[in-house]
Order: C-alpha cells, then sequence, then structure tokens
C-alpha cells in the first residue's frame, strides 16, 4: 500500500481528503503544519506529499522545496489561489502538479495515481545515448553531461526519455502532459513550460529548442 503525506491546515479539508485518499487505497498520514510535515516526511518517507501552500511555519511552497532537495518523492501542491505566478512559483519550488481548491477527491486520487506512476521504474528501451555532451541511459536512468552526473528529477527524467527517444521530433506541449504526466490538462501548458526551463539548465539551455507555434525538440 502506497503511503501519502497531506500536509494541510483547515482540519474540514485535510480529514476530507484524507478520507477520500483512504477510499482510494491509500495509506495516509497528515499533518496541519509545515514544520510537522517535514519532521514526519523525514520519518515516514512517503510514496508521494500532497501539500497545501498556504501552511503555518513552513509554507508549503517552501516545504515542497525543501522535500526536493532531499529526496525525488511527487510533490503535489494544493491551493486555492490560480494566479500563473502562485502556480509557476510552486512547480519552480519542485512541485510536480498543481491542483486548485475546490477539487474534488477522486480527483485528487487520480492525480496521486500518475505521479506514482511516473515515478514507477520503467523498461528499458535502449543503450546509452549521446547528443553532444549529454549522456542518457535509459537502462539505468541516469544523465551525464561532460562526464558529470546530472540529479534529474522524476519528471525532469520522463521529459528526457521521451526527448531521447525521438531526437529532432517535436514533442507537442499536450503531447508531454499525456506521455509525462499521464493525462490531458487541457487550455494550461505551463506546468510543461516550467519543467523544460528546469531540464533546460541542467542538460545545458540550447538542448532544448523551441518550435514557436508547436512544442519542443532535442537536438540531435
Amino acid at each position: 500500500m502506497h503511503e501519502v503525506l497531506l500536509v494541510e491546515d483547515d482540519e474540514m479539508i485535510r480529514e476530507a481528503t484524507r478520507l477520500a485518499l483512504e477510499s482510494s487505497g491509500y495509506a495516509v498520514r497528515t499533518a496541519a503544519d509545515g514544520t510537522t510535515g517535514l519532521d514526519l516526511f523525514r520519518e515516514r518517507r512517503p510514496d508521494v506529499a500532497v501539500l497545501d501552500i498556504m501552511l503555518p511555519g513552513l509554507n508549503g511552497v517552501s516545504l515542497a522545496g525543501r522535500i526536493r532537495a532531499e529526496s525525488r518523492v511527487p510533490v503535489l501542491l494544493i491551493s486555492a489561489r490560480n494566479d500563473p505566478v502562485d502556480v509557476v512559483m510552486g512547480l519552480e519550488a519542485g512541485a510536480d502538479d498543481y491542483v486548485t481548491k475546490p477539487f474534488d477527491g477522486l480527483v485528487l486520487a487520480a492525480r496521486v495515481r500518475c505521479l506514482l506512476r511516473r515515478a514507477a521504474p520503467t523498461a528499458p528501451r535502449a543503450a546509452r545515448l549521446s547528443f553532444g555532451d549529454l549522456d542518457f541511459c535509459p537502462v539505468t536512468l541516469t544523465a551525464h553531461r561532460a562526464g558529470r552526473p546530472l540529479a534529474l528529477t522524476t519528471t525532469e527524467l520522463r521529459l528526457l526519455q521521451e526527448f531521447t527517444a525521438s531526437p529532432g521530433t517535436v514533442l507537442t506541449r499536450d503531447l508531454l502532459l499525456e506521455r509525462v504526466w499521464d493525462y490531458a490538462w487541457s487550455g494550461d501548458t505551463r506546468v510543461v513550460d516550467v519543467h523544460i526551463r528546469r531540464l533546460r539548465a541542467k542538460i545545458g539551455r540550447d538542448r532544448i529548442e523551441t518550435v514557436r507555434g508547436f512544442g519542443y525538440k532535442l537536438r540531435p
């Protein structure tokens, strides 16, 4: 049974979300503030962390950053704020997904399942691949640049898998959402752009090219 860490200061929302996740088959550990949430994360090492943004003590964005600095555990942020700045800030901090309130418990559970699928090991597709100073091995899921290992998150690894499987091919944002995030996020592709920007910073900004009006492609 997968374990979910839920950090939410609103008791009613926390309990409703806990029940929804447990009814979907997850074991849920809860905390009402960011500091306790961080302690619980370090103690339990859950499979997924679901964090409210507006938390006392340590807010959700800061907590997501702390978790990302220590592990690759998928992080999902929940918030009543849907301003693009808030979404981008949360994703830049290291979150893998962002859900706005109010949300349906079943939908949230489905998003958690998507995060777990993405974090699960995938079957090898090829031997080591090289693109300039970038090397990627789909078997070991490791990447090196100029001989130095790269610390990539699960989402970044999934993106790199897609690009290296089709070098020179334009991949649309909708296609990346479907393949990497396992769902269609119609009308809002900011999550793709943010993660592409983070991946570029690690593998080289010129390695992934923007094809205006279409999407992105990896330069062979």
